[in-house]
């Protein structure tokens, strides 16, 4: 069961994601939060598998929410903005979807989440990355074998996809993710992906 926290300043707007959530049998809400602020309080006492965020709330916003907590935040929005995706990744949330992207999509990014996956409404990827391919310096002082890992971490692939392309065991493969993070100062694997993106190592 995978346990979520629901934030968003509208009561309509939770009531409906709660029911589109709950419709599946592998989803229950938790708890419920209007503003930002409630969002990290209740989400210190209840620690719900994932948080489900809007990007504008009073008090604090998603942005805010996912960066300082330790859990798994999707942000959602209506707003297509590029400077919000990137923040919201940066800031180490683990999806970025749009509210218009429908119950499916939703329900799936919840999932990835809570697996320890990324997903970004398709509308906003390929301007995402076309945002994000412009190399810049980059002085994070990894070993080619941890670029060469943080260019599969970018392409969205799982530690035992990486092993194999690799010829390295998985076990191995986490141990360079967290060094990539360490180094980078990367919170989880979607700020991993956005480092590699900006830095142009996603496509070397």
């Amino acid at each position: 069961m995978i346990r979520v926290l629901v934030a968003d300043d509208q009561e309509m707007v939770r009531q409906n994601l709660r029911r589109i959530l709950e419709s599946e049998p592998d989803l229950r809400v938790v708890g419920e939060a209007a503003d930002g602020v409630a969002a990290v309080e209740q989400a210190r006492v209840l620690r719900p598998d994932v948080v489900l965020a809007d990007i504008r709330m009073p008090r604090k916003d998603g942005l805010a929410v996912a960066r300082e907590l330790d859990l798994p935040v999707v942000v959602i929005t209506t707003f297509e903005l590029d400077e919000y995706v990137y923040a919201a990744l940066r800031d180490g949330a683990c999806g970025f979807l749009l509210k218009r992207s429908g119950p499916r999509l939703l329900i799936e990014g919840v999932r990835a989440a809570a697996a320890g996956e990324m997903l970004i409404s398709p509308q906003l990827t390929v301007k995402l990355l076309s945002n994000l391919t412009r190399p810049r310096h980059a002085d994070a002082d990894l070993t080619d074998r941890e670029l060469d890992v943080a260019r599969l971490v970018a392409q969205a692939r799982t530690n035992a996809e990486i092993a194999a392309e690799l010829f390295i065991t998985p076990g191995t493969v986490k141990t360079h993710v967290a060094n990539i993070q360490r180094k980078t100062g990367a919170r989880n694997r979607v700020a991993i992906a956005t480092w590699a993106w900006e830095t142009g190592y996603a496509t070397g």
